[in-house]
């Protein structure tokens, strides 16, 4: 069964987004900040993480970074209210799979993530 790891802050779009994605018969993990997402990367290794930028503490940029100087080279999707051309570009140049926006849509969200977990 396919690991996705939904990392966002507010509480109401995790849950949205787990219970969605559950009844897909996907397991879903959940975190809230960025230095809980890395201890479950590195626990659970999920197929495909969907993380958003904006968070206190530590930021998806800084989340992303600390993947990828780590040598990781887990699939990031991008999570974003908020568009912002040098945070695109440096997140593009780390590797993600791409962006989705909010408020989500569930038809993209759904299609971008079953394709990418169909192809681990």
């Amino acid at each position: 069964m396919s690991k996705l790891l939904i990392v966002d802050d507010e509480i109401d779009v995790r849950e949205f987004a787990k219970n969605f994605f559950k009844k897909r018969s996907i397991n879903v993990l959940t975190a809230s900040t960025g230095l809980e997402a890395l201890d479950i990367i590195n626990h659970e290794h999920p197929d495909l993480v969907l993380l958003d930028i904006r968070m206190e503490e530590m930021n998806g940029v800084e989340v992303l970074r600390k993947l990828r100087e780590g040598k990781n080279g887990i699939k990031v999707i991008m999570v974003t209210g908020v568009e912002d051309e040098a945070v695109v570009n440096e997140t593009q140049s780390l590797g993600i799979l791409g962006y989705i926006h909010k408020p989500l849509i569930l038809e993209e969200l759904e299609k971008i993530v079953l394709r990418e977990l169909q192809k681990t």
